[in-house]
């Protein structure tokens, strides 16, 4: 009797975690990176830009439609799709709110440039916190122009 009573609860434990949003994402596991084509982009080379080369300038929405896909393939399973966060990981839409309310155009700048550079850090090498991976490092995976590209997409959903 005790046994079938726990076999019940376990089951109806994974019926929940499958229905809710929380399970869904944990249901993923791992997965694995995907490439992202960024030949269209003007190339960056090897050394890497301390702030977003995209933001401005032609290539913004080509490198808005590149990071788009790219966020959707490599991001959104933690971050939410369309970069809504649904608890799992921090909302990327607000990752630079406090430079946008900036009124000095230079301390705005040096803001968005400093958090451009944390955001690039991140990505690249990823972030563990007693061991646990937060965050998986993605240097070697994706590019330069890829990053950036996620960036300038995510630049264009701010809240």
């Amino acid at each position: 009797m005790k046994t079938q009573r726990r076999l019940l609860a376990l089951l109806s434990l994974c019926a929940m975690l499958g229905a809710t949003p929380a399970g869904t994402a944990w249901a993923h596991g791992d997965v694995t990176p995907q490439a992202v084509d960024t030949k269209s982009l003007p190339q960056l080379g090897e050394e890497w830009r301390p702030d977003n080369p995209y933001r401005a300038g032609g290539e913004q929405q080509e490198a808005q439609r590149i990071g788009s896909s790219a966020y959707n393939q490599n991001c959104a399973r933690c971050h939410g799709l369309e970069a809504v966060s649904g608890g799992i990981a921090p909302d990327l839409r607000k990752l630079d709110g406090d430079c946008m309310s900036l009124a000095d155009a230079r301390k705005k700048q040096a803001c968005l440039s400093e958090i451009s550079q944390y955001f690039t850090t991140t990505v690249r090498k990823g972030r563990t916190r007693d061991g646990r991976v937060y965050m998986p490092p993605f240097d070697g995976v994706l590019s330069q122009e890829a990053v950036w590209a996620i960036k300038t997409y995510l630049e264009s959903r701010r809240e």
